[in-house]
């Protein structure tokens, strides 16, 4: 079956009311045609997810911005232009062509343009919106992978189109252009500098409370081992420390930390570059939980650029859990 051939297959299996998993620059998505309520909530069925936490809307292109939302505002227009097809998501207020079980009850809906080619594609033979949180389920780690996907989700997934690696490897940016100001509600895979460079305006940080948004759950992108965050310097040491407490630790090493030779966890290197981190980061936390590790001690990189986006991925997967509970299903 060709290239061609599977998408048209995805396509028919989108128009019938199916979930399609497809590729994203940013991670694989979890897709269902935005204006079918039966199927958006089916989404929600087999990730996991709560009712009330939106999906992201996928469009072909800013063109069609219109047909999705009541207004676009020269902000919207002017970020569009700049950074669509890309890893930004535009809060902005819902047309009634998207139902609210997308929204998860809200007037507004997040949307993006995917630069991936195979979501392209998919987008532009389907002619419609699709709604599509990650594919995997709710909290755990991202899929960056089609391997991911079946991984998580088996055969509750209609289809998967693989497309390979994901390049960026962390979700898209939030920007929510909904009120009178800007506000960055999810760092991601365009950093907040360039977003503000564009705007010429620096972008508003809301309490947290007081937004619901994509990726806001205190516990999220977590693997099944516990995440420890420390300061650079103490890294060894608390490794150590859980190591002779009968630990099977993991540990992101950053770059010029090394281990004693006698240490038995798992220790994976920290990529140099903030992409190459961003790019590895989900693979990093999966390759803990196949080794078994049961926790992971990680730093926080500097929070520039793409780095605050993996400090925000990895405070969430620090998030606090349920009493007793290592893993999710």
């Amino acid at each position: 079956m060709t290239d061609t051939d599977l998408i048209d297959e995805a396509v028919a299996i989108l128009a019938r009311g199916g979930l399609v998993a497809f590729p994203t620059e940013t991670v694989y998505g979890l897709g269902a045609d935005a204006q079918n309520p039966v199927a958006v909530r089916r989404i929600f069925a087999v990730k996991g997810r709560p009712a009330q936490h939106p999906l992201i809307v996928h469009v072909a292109s800013a063109a069609e911005l219109p047909r999705w939302v009541t207004d676009v505002p020269p902000a919207a227009v002017e970020l569009a232009r700049r950074f669509w097809p890309g890893p930004l998501t535009l809060v902005l207020h819902r047309s009634p062509r998207i139902p609210l079980e997308v929204t998860g009850g809200l007037e507004t809906v997040a949307l993006r343009v995917p630069a991936h080619p195979v979501a392209q594609e998919l987008l532009r033979r389907f002619g419609g919106a699709i709604a599509a949180p990650s594919a995997n389920r709710f909290g755990s780690v991202s899929p960056t992978t089609a391997q991911h996907v079946r991984d998580d989700l088996g055969d509750a997934v209609d289809m998967v189109l693989d497309g390979g690696p994901c390049d960026v490897g962390v979700e898209s940016t939030i920007v929510d252009l909904s009120g009178p100001e800007p506000a960055l509600l999810r760092p991601g895979g365009i950093a907040r500098e360039a977003l503000q460079h564009a705007l010429g305006v620096p972008l508003r940080q809301p309490s947290a409370p007081s937004v619901r948004a994509p990726g806001q759950h205190p516990l999220h992108y977590a693997p099944r081992a516990q995440v420890i965050l420390v300061e650079p310097p103490r890294i060894v040491a608390e490794a150590l420390r859980l190591e002779q407490a009968g630990r099977h630790v993991g540990v992101l090493l950053p770059p010029g930390v090394t281990l004693p030779e006698n240490f038995g966890g798992v220790a994976l290197p920290v990529p140099l570059s903030l992409e190459l981190y961003a790019h590895e980061l989900y693979s990093l936390l999966r390759d803990f939980d196949r080794r078994n590790c049961d926790v992971i001690v990680a730093a926080l990189p500097p929070e520039e650029g793409l780095g605050a986006a993996i400090a925000d991925r990895l405070r969430r997967a620090a998030g606090p859990r349920r009493r007793g509970a290592r893993s999710r299903p």
